[in-house]
């Protein structure tokens, strides 16, 4: 099933996209009890397909984008957050900052992952149960925030409002049995930046939900930012960061495209 998230006059609704096109109210939670009514509806203005609860987010999970950044292949996966502030539309702008100035903001195509289920200390062989789906995203960076200002700060160089857009839908589980053979994309202003496939992460979409309910409890509504591949703006020579005017999109097998005009902070 692909579930959409749009605007009503009532308000945020979610509706599933049915095979000849049309969509279909979704009454009741999608992180809880939901069922798919008859009722046709007329999708308005898209949006991220939910309001994630928390981001938690994986660096380095490629062997060639951890080179590409200097670093060995980790032996546990690396983990960072970013702000649920940071959420962002398909079609929404991503904002560069101003007030808090970059000049290096970078993009990140990532399978992301949504914890349907409450869950903790589950095995790797158990964990896709408690996946509800996947939808695309990407991990927006302020790269001299992150690497460049002192302190390897991670979180405050990607968690800018906008850092985080998702979308357009989300697939549940179902349609995508193995999350390990899907091809991965970012795509700025028509040139592809990023292309390559899941099955070379590090970690898998299941060992890292093992390792991240160890010892912890994921709650539903959790997304996991899975990594990204190698090819991004800033190990280019020269860098290519994101500037006002560029189109960034991110492109998965089985999900869609999520695009997203750049421009300045307003302020």
């Amino acid at each position: 099933m692909k579930i959409i998230r749009h605007l009503t006059p009532n308000g945020p609704a979610h509706a599933a996209l049915q095979t000849d096109g049309s969509a279909r109210a979704i009454e009741g939670d999608i992180l809880g009890d939901f069922r798919v009514t008859d009722r046709v509806v007329q999708p308005g203005k898209l949006l991220a397909p939910l309001v994630p609860t928390n981001i938690l987010c994986i660096g380095l999970n490629y062997t060639l984008h951890a080179a590409e950044s200097g670093k060995d292949a980790p032996k546990w996966p690396v983990l960072f957050m970013k702000n649920t502030s940071a959420l962002q539309n398909p079609g929404d702008a991503i904002e560069l900052p101003v007030k808090n100035a970059s000049t290096k903001v970078d993009f990140e195509a990532e399978l992301v992952v949504v914890i349907g289920k409450r869950c903790k200390n589950v095995t790797k062989a158990d964990a896709l149960n408690y996946v509800l789906g996947y939808t695309c995203g990407n991990d927006v960076s302020a790269r001299d925030w992150q690497r460049d200002f002192g302190g390897g700060q991670w979180c405050q160089g990607k968690g800018f409002d906008t850092f985080c857009p998702l979308g357009p839908v989300l697939v549940t589980r179902d349609e995508i049995p193995d999350p390990q053979n899907l091809r991965v994309r970012s795509i700025l202003n028509g040139e592809t930046m990023q292309d390559q496939n899941t099955s070379h992460m590090i970690f898998s979409v299941a060992t890292l939900i093992e390792f991240l309910s160890a010892s912890k409890t994921l709650v539903p509504g959790t997304i996991i930012m899975s990594g990204t591949p190698h090819g991004v703006g800033f190990a280019r020579t020269p860098p290519v960061f994101l500037k006002p005017g560029d189109t960034i999109a991110v492109e998965i097998d089985g999900i869609g495209s999520l695009s997203n005009p750049v421009i300045n902070e307003p302020v």
